[in-house]
C-alpha cells in the first residue's frame, strides 16, 4: 500500500519571509503540526509546532511578556525551519516511509509531485494510525506486529 491512500491532501504553506507571527497564527487555527515553507516556486522547508515552540517565549501573552518576547514574533519563517527536506512521491510505500522518518529523525515527510508540486504529507501519526489499524484482528499475520515496533523504534 502507498502513503498516497493516508496522506494528508490538505497542506499550510508559508512564505520564506513571513513572520512566526503569521506562521503561529496558523498553528492556533489548524490542526496540523507541520506547515510547508516555499520560496513562490519550490518548497525549501518545514517548520513544525515545536521549532515555532522553541523559538518564541513562554512568557508571550502572560503577565510576564516583555519587549523582547514581541519581537521574537518578528522573525522571519526562514530562521526557524528545517532546511533539510526529505520529500517522497505519492507511490511511495508506506514501509518505505516508515522507514525514512525512522532513520532520519522526523516526523513529516512532504509529497511532491514528479513536477515539483506540492501533493500532501504524511506524519509519523499518519503511518502510526495506518499500522494500528491495520493490526487489530491481524496479530498473528507475520509482519504486521513487527512493522508496529518497528514505528514504535524498538527496531534492531
Amino acid at each position: 500500500m502507498n502513503v498516497a491512500s493516508i496522506m494528508t491532501r490538505k497542506v499550510f504553506t508559508v512564505d520564506m519571509d513571513d513572520s512566526l507571527k503569521t506562521v503561529r497564527n496558523i498553528f492556533k487555527h489548524v490542526e496540523f503540526h507541520h506547515i510547508l515553507v516555499d520560496d513562490g516556486k519550490k518548497l525549501v522547508g518545514v517548520i513544525s509546532d515545536r521549532d515555532l515552540l522553541k523559538a518564541l517565549s513562554p512568557f508571550l501573552g502572560t503577565r510576564s511578556e516583555n519587549r523582547d518576547d514581541t519581537i521574537a514574533l518578528n522573525k522571519k519563517a526562514h530562521q526557524i525551519m528545517s532546511k533539510i527536506i526529505i520529500t517522497i512521491d505519492a507511490k511511495t510505500s508506506i514501509e518505505q516511509a516508515n522507514d525514512l522518518l525512522l532513520e532520519n529523525d522526523i516526523s513529516c515527510l512532504p509529497i511532491i509531485s514528479h513536477q515539483g508540486r506540492v501533493e500532501g504529507i504524511v506524519t509519523w501519526k499518519d503511518i502510526l494510525g495506518f499500522y494500528l489499524k491495520n493490526t487489530k484482528g491481524n496479530k498473528h499475520k507475520k509482519g504486521r506486529i513487527n512493522s508496529t515496533a518497528k514505528l514504535a523504534g524498538e527496531h534492531k
